[in-house]
């Protein structure tokens, strides 16, 4: 039974996901931004689209995904050395300058190629899988968006609409149906072998700009870095979900403060006025005026918004609000049941959890993609499959 249900086609996974907002290539750091801010998303798709010498029409274009951006993206973008001094410059940088030189990160599927392949191609290194998904609004709408392009309002490509397709989707599938799969649930983590040890982690007092390039890779393979003491002990983490739900000068915060000040600095019920302070005078210290006049910028436009949107964070990359520390890590126990660490996961939004001991030393790391690796056992060896999976070439 286990086996019949990774069969599944995808498309049962694509069922009332909203159609991709995209954004093309020529657009730039700065464009990506404002729609980025303008539709409260918290990641934007970004398309070749090569259109023919006969038409200018997107229905008639070979167009392919070649990314998806974020806010953490752009942050990290702002902190290299050579656009801290230089901010408003940065921002006009075209926005493939932002996204990863790893091939594979995203790639296209077709709707009814099996849940078994996805997962593989997870296995592989895709972060996201584009499933071309057919709605009433696209049927009834075409003829609208293409005859009033924007450069972020349309959502059709290849004349279809397309949907995101993450882990945390195959994870919720698969849970939702786990019973099929007993007794492996109720198995430690520990005992299946998915504890990743080999973690990212920082010490608490280390300066944030030295975490830069863990969050750029914890933002592509979906994880976090750890903040821990010089025991091992965990403190907390420094998660691309929740700066995802910062603003842009939280890259001022990650050039001039502590690993441990930055996570006051981003949790929830408004910025640290001491900390804010802090960070303008090592700006003023380090001779970056164009960084804090941003910084001053941003701030003046944020106080000028509704008081309803104040003390709000937004975490989890799928626009999820909390009241909670954002910087708090999500732990379990090596003994804790697989069960018990997806229930964790999914109910938090994050693609991990931390695993410690009972005095908080860190063990390691429990992923997603760790644990589609003991579904997908159930299956047995992989076979040759069809490229219905390809990959838009940038």
């Amino acid at each position: 039974m286990a086996v019949s249900f990774l069969a599944r086609e995808v498309s049962d996974l694509c069922l009332g996901k909203p159609a991709l907002r995209s954004l093309p290539v020529s657009a730039t750091v700065a464009d990506a931004l404002s729609a980025l801010k303008r539709f409260g998303e918290n990641w934007i798709s970004v398309w070749r689209c090569e259109h023919s010498s006969r038409t200018k029409t997107d229905s008639d274009a070979d167009c392919g995904c070649v990314g998806k951006l974020c806010l953490v993206d752009i942050i990290c973008f702002l902190c290299r050395e050579e656009n801290l001094s230089r901010p408003s410059v940065a921002l006009q940088s075209p926005v493939s300058d932002l996204l990863p030189k790893l091939p594979g990160l995203v790639r296209h599927l077709e709707p009814q190629s099996s849940l078994l392949e996805a997962i593989d191609y997870i296995l592989e290194g895709t972060q996201n899988l584009i499933v071309p998904i057919e709605s009433y609004t696209s049927f009834n709408s075409r003829k609208k968006i293409l005859n009033k392009p924007s450069l972020f309002s349309s959502t059709l490509h290849n004349g279809r609409e397309f949907c995101w397709l993450t882990q945390e989707d195959v994870i919720r599938f698969i849970f939702n149906s786990i019973g099929i799969f007993s007794p492996i649930p109720t198995i430690t983590i520990e005992s299946l072998n998915i504890i990743d040890t080999n973690v990212m982690a920082i010490y608490y007092h280390d300066p944030a700009s030295s975490a830069l390039p863990y969050i750029s890779r914890s933002l592509t393979e979906q994880t976090s870095v750890a903040v821990i003491d010089r025991d091992n002990k965990l403190i907390g983490e420094i998660s691309p979900f929740t700066l995802n739900g910062c603003d842009e000068t939280v890259s001022a915060a990650i050039t001039t403060l502590s690993a441990g000040d930055l996570m006051a600095y981003v949790d929830c019920g408004g910025l640290p006025e001491d900390l804010v302070q802090l960070v303008k005078e090592r700006l003023e210290e380090k001779k970056l005026g164009s960084m804090l006049e941003l910084m001053e910028e941003i701030s003046a436009s944020s106080s000028s918004s509704s008081d309803e949107e104040s003390g709000l964070s937004r975490s989890g990359g799928s626009g999820r609000y909390s009241s909670a520390r954002s910087s708090d890590a999500i732990v379990c126990h090596p003994w804790s049941s697989l069960v018990a660490v997806m229930i964790q996961a999914l109910t938090h939004r994050v693609n991990y959890v931390w695993v410690v001991e009972e005095d908080y030393s860190l063990v390691g790391i429990v992923t997603f993609a760790g644990i589609l690796k003991v579904f997908r056992s159930i299956a047995g060896a992989r076979t040759s499959r069809p490229e219905g999976g390809n990959i838009f070439k940038q």
